[in-house]
């Protein structure tokens, strides 16, 4: 049983990552951050595993007039294009307009290219291909983000997608069940409004933390 709240990301990556070993992973296994609140997560995932980290780069598509409300999300990446999932539902409930659609679809691409050089400094990104990916945040609320992240990565090829969390809505959750070969949520509180109220330390991650993160773990992962 695990106790709420986490005291910070890595203390939840690290009861994720001794929850995913148990469950013997395969051995080619690749562990995917969501950036930034991910990657802290992650890479204790990726340690635990013993498994190369990398990130996929995921923006999400706000409501113009209240950015904080997703209709939709981009993932992206410089090898096999980038995938849109936009929630034409709501969309069509606001009204909102196709160009207006088109213009924060095209300003979130330009920061998915900005952080994808960032965060890798020229490295390219991992192929997945005919392996396990570990697609990993700090927590699901609507599971907007992810979504689109489980279906880019899934145009790539791998053998299998398990969505890993340590904690996300009972809704969430249950969506990915269907939508990746497995979910792995350690938490699932009844009551649930945000990510955040789960961790007693639940800081901004900043862009160079993501970078030395990354640099670290390719480090270690080559020695």
């Amino acid at each position: 049983m695990v106790k709420l709240p986490f005291r910070d990301r890595s203390e939840a990556g690290r009861l994720l990552g001794a929850e995913l070993a148990a469950r013997k992973p395969e051995k080619n296994a690749i562990v995917l951050a969501l950036p930034r609140g991910g990657l802290p997560v992650g890479v204790e995932v990726a340690a635990a595993l013993k498994a190369p980290l990398d990130v996929v780069v995921v923006r999400k598509v706000g409501v113009p007039w209240q950015p904080e409300l997703a209709m939709g999300a981009i993932a992206g990446s410089t090898i096999g294009g980038s995938t849109q999932v936009l929630d034409q539902q709501l969309i069509r409930d606001l009204r909102i307009k196709e160009a207006e659609v088109n213009a924060v679809i095209a300003r979130e691409t330009k920061e998915v290219e900005r952080r994808e050089k960032l965060y890798r400094g020229g490295r390219p990104p991992l192929n997945v291909q005919g392996r396990t990916v570990v697609l990993v945040d700090d927590g699901l609320a609507t599971g907007s983000t992810m979504l689109a992240a489980v279906r880019h990565v899934k145009g790539l090829r791998p053998k299998k997608v398990i969505v890993a969390v340590p904690v996300g809505s009972s809704e969430a959750c249950g969506r990915f069940k269907k939508e990746a070969d497995e979910c792995v949520c350690l938490a699932i509180p009844e009551l649930f409004f945000a990510v955040g109220e789960w961790y007693t330390d639940f800081n901004q991650v900043s862009d160079f933390e993501v970078q030395e993160i990354l640099k670290r773990s390719q480090s270690q992962f080559a020695a």
